[in-house]
């Protein structure tokens, strides 16, 4: 048996997201998303499929999608392409600060034996630094987190950061290769029409998703 590694970043029109954890994807593969809390947590799913508080989510087991969903964070997949282990993760401002995705690279290491440099990640449509206007302590969080980097700028009295960017740089310190990872360069707020964003919708946002899994052929 052959496997294959199916990954996508959903939009506004994407999968209605009540119909999808009912009934499944529409290819009729099984449906994993963590309840999402701004946590730091990493779920490894192995046989419970019981929905954890969580903002990444690892796998190696086949013929399940995992992912997350977002509305301005971050959605992030990653692939262990040696041994195909999986894994999803949301990266919110906190999440980030926290380096969630950081975490979850170690945990694939130290659970399914992956190798950085195995590593491939694809970081999905966020709201991007030219939007993404924040606190000084928000700011200090990221910096403190992710290192120097261009993905943080001032603007005469304000602060912007790229959530995006300073997740890649996160997972370069860690050994990943810059050239394995691919970055989105929408922006969800200057794009309100394509995609949910808090920051432009407020409350009523909606959200879009980001999934990965290997596929049994």
């Amino acid at each position: 048996m052959t496997a294959s590694v199916e990954a996508f970043f959903t939009t506004k029109s994407g999968w209605d997201m009540k119909e999808l954890i009912s009934d499944g994807a529409p290819s009729g593969r099984r449906v994993y998303l963590p309840i999402q809390k701004h946590t730091d947590r990493v779920v490894i799913l192995e046989s419970e499929m019981k929905p954890e508080v969580a903002d990444a989510v690892i796998t190696r087991r086949k013929d399940i999608l995992v992912g997350v969903q977002t509305a301005d964070c971050v959605p992030i997949v990653l692939l262990d392409k040696r041994n195909l282990a999986v894994g999803a993760v949301h990266a919110g401002w906190r999440g980030t600060a926290a380096q969630i995705l950081k975490k979850t690279i170690r945990a694939l290491c130290e659970n399914f034996h992956s190798e950085v440099c195995d590593m491939e990640i694809a970081i999905g449509p966020s709201i991007k630094g030219c939007c993404y206007r924040v606190g000084s302590d928000v700011y200090e969080a990221i910096c403190g987190s992710s290192g120097d980097g261009d993905y943080a700028a001032e603007r005469g009295s304000e602060l912007f950061v790229d959530l995006a960017s300073a997740n890649m740089q996160q997972a370069v310190s860690l050994g990943v290769p810059k050239e394995n990872i691919w970055i989105s360069e929408e922006c969800t707020y200057c794009n309100p029409e394509r995609f949910h964003s808090y920051r432009y919708h407020g409350d009523a946002a909606g959200r879009q998703s980001g999934f990965i899994g290997v596929i049994s052929c």
